[in-house]
């Protein structure tokens, strides 16, 4: 299987739409997202993105065999963390443990690294998600800590772990 990332496409909506109609993929992200997640969801995500400022936002396509199965975004942070960029991924579930998040993670990051001043990506994955902190890990992301009931979810509080990753680190 040929993975990797690539911009965003108009025509990725309705793959995009079958990899977040999931309930074991939205209970890992933050609040905001519909369910279920329809193609217009997606078409309206990826035009955001295209359009988004692209010093600020580095947004990009997950895919296997160039079929959308994910997302990874770098956003740029303001004031006095304005050379921080915050990360956020998922995939589909069909494809959770295969090494292809981690390959995702590497790129976005080498490519933000290359192509902007950001010098530090960091990461909150939920605690208790053993998975995507393996994948910060395996990309080369250091643990920094617990962030102590700094999130509520499903109705419970949660605790959160920091992870980054500094351009002098790649």
């Amino acid at each position: 299987m040929n993975s990797g990332i690539r911009k965003w496409r108009l025509s990725d909506a309705a793959d995009l739409a079958a990899a977040l109609s999931n309930k074991n993929i939205l209970n890992n992200l933050r609040d905001g997202l519909p369910y279920p997640y329809t193609e217009k969801d997606g078409e309206e995500y990826i035009c955001a993105m295209l359009s988004a400022d692209e010093n600020s936002i580095f947004s990009f396509a997950v895919t296997a065999d160039d079929k959308v199965i994910g997302s990874a975004s770098v956003s740029r942070q303001g004031n006095i963390h304005r050379r921080t960029g915050e990360l956020g991924y998922y995939i589909a579930e069909k494809y959770w443990g295969n090494g292809i998040m981690t390959n995702a993670v590497k790129q976005i990051c080498k490519y933000v690294f290359a192509n902007s001043d950001i010098i530090r990506i960091y990461a909150e994955p939920f605690a208790y998600n053993a998975a995507s902190c393996r994948v910060l890990e395996k990309a080369g992301f250091r643990y920094e800590g617990v962030l102590r009931s700094n999130a509520v979810k499903n109705g419970k509080i949660l605790d959160m772990k920091m992870y980054a990753l500094l351009k002098t680190e790649i």
